[in-house]
């Protein structure tokens, strides 16, 4: 049998054991320590029993861990540079446990939960980063060359979820420099998150992104502060201030698929369900107008890779309280086929305004603030031009089409 300690990390040196997994003959148990339960602190309140005993994972077709854990491990590019180091440790990415994996990543994980004990893994140094070279190596990790710099690419960027290339940074806003963001960060230093281009993105994705976020802010939606790094070499990379740290506090995030348990890669999701799991967990008319705001500014900025782990909420370990955390990830996407990969009130295709109006009744919103929020994205989506030039968008990126009405 495997066991690792889960922790409830808040800062360096502030830890709550949280409780133990464990992993035989390949089941996965869970068992909440009594002293956590007694913090009040419900980590995950839908789908994982919040009381003492063993809980054994069941849903399996879901995912061989529950969601709460699930959203330590990496997706996309992280986990595939998790499978490359294993490979070049002789190890197939296959016979790796799950709990091999949240071990190896221990404390370098998103949120505020850790695992321990830690594997061992090689490391380097948190000397300065140069984001060209980082970003040419992610390349080459695509094409299944550069183990040498793969435990480089490992520390900067072995954690973050999603497609394209990224790397944890720590960037220090006065001096311009910029370390590994993976641990705590020395003073002065913020975490933020730094986005290469995929192959098939446009060369100027960081641009788009950064001008989307600046858009998403005339649009009332709240978000990070986001920015473009640039390089020596022309080099323009869109980065984003992690809402999982203050400092070097960590905030436990918990996404919305995995709260449901919902397989983010099957389209199955609506928007009706992110709004009612929105009124559940936050209790707060506002966060639903939130969720509802991010949903109108996802159709009419033509966002379709909306799917739900890229909506997430915030636990406050002070009060309790849940809430819909900043928005991330907004960019012009097809989607699947073409369609939002959350619908809207069972359209993915051709959303319109009307199936808006009609998820607005669903959860109780009123028809003026509906009204409102829709004028509101709208102006700031009419805006795009605006924006594009301000990020330095190219002319070709500039002409993305958007719903009009």
């Amino acid at each position: 049998m495997k066991k690792l300690d889960v922790q409830f990390t808040r800062q360096p040196g502030d830890s709550l054991l949280v409780g133990a997994l464990a992993e035989d003959r390949g089941r996965i148990y869970f068992e909440y320590r009594p002293e956590f339960i007694e913090t009040g602190l419900n980590l995950s309140p839908f789908y994982l029993p919040f009381e003492p005993g063993l809980v054994e994972h069941t849903a399996r077709e879901f995912g061989p861990l529950p969601g709460l854990f699930d959203d330590s491990l990496p997706d996309g590019w992280g986990l595939l540079l998790m499978d490359r180091y294993f490979r070049s440790r002789g190890l197939h990415p296959g016979e790796v446990s799950v709990l091999d994996r949240l071990s190896w990543l221990g404390s370098r994980t998103m949120g505020a939960l850790t695992y321990h004990p830690p594997a061992q893994r090689d490391d380097i140094d948190a000397n300065l980063f140069e984001l060209h070279e980082l970003a040419r190596n992610s390349q080459e990790i695509f094409e299944g060359s550069a183990i040498d710099v793969l435990p480089q690419l490992m520390r900067a960027g072995g954690s973050p979820g999603g497609v394209r290339p990224k790397v944890l940074v720590g960037f220090d806003p006065a001096g311009g420099r910029i370390v590994s963001g993976e641990d705590d960060l020395p003073e002065g230093f913020e975490h933020w998150i730094v986005k290469f281009a995929a192959r098939a993105d446009s060369t100027d994705a960081g641009a788009i992104e950064y001008a989307y976020s600046l858009m998403a802010v005339e649009a009332g939606i709240d978000m990070p502060p986001t920015r473009i790094f640039e390089t020596a070499q022309g080099d323009r990379f869109f980065g984003v201030k992690r809402f999982d740290r203050d400092g070097n506090r960590r905030i436990h995030v918990h996404t919305f698929g995995n709260l449901i348990q919902v397989n983010f890669r099957i389209p199955s999701a609506d928007y009706a369900d992110l709004l009612k799991t929105t009124l559940i967990l936050t209790r707060n008319y506002q966060d639903v107008l939130r969720a509802y705001r991010r949903m109108v500014f996802n159709v009419l900025a033509h966002n379709r890779d909306d799917h739900v782990k890229n909506f997430a909420f915030v636990l406050d370990p002070v009060v309790g309280q849940w809430t819909l955390s900043p928005a991330y990830d907004l960019m012009h996407t097809t989607g699947p086929g073409g369609e939002h990969t959350m619908t809207l009130a069972g359209e993915g295709k051709n959303p319109t305004r009307s199936h808006m109006n009609q998820l607005a009744v669903q959860a109780d919103i009123s028809q003026k603030d509906a009204d409102r929020i829709f004028n509101e994205v709208q102006l700031a989506t009419n805006n795009w031009p605006a924006h594009a030039a301000e990020a330095g968008v190219s002319k070709t990126g500039a002409n993305l089409k958007f719903m009009t009405n």
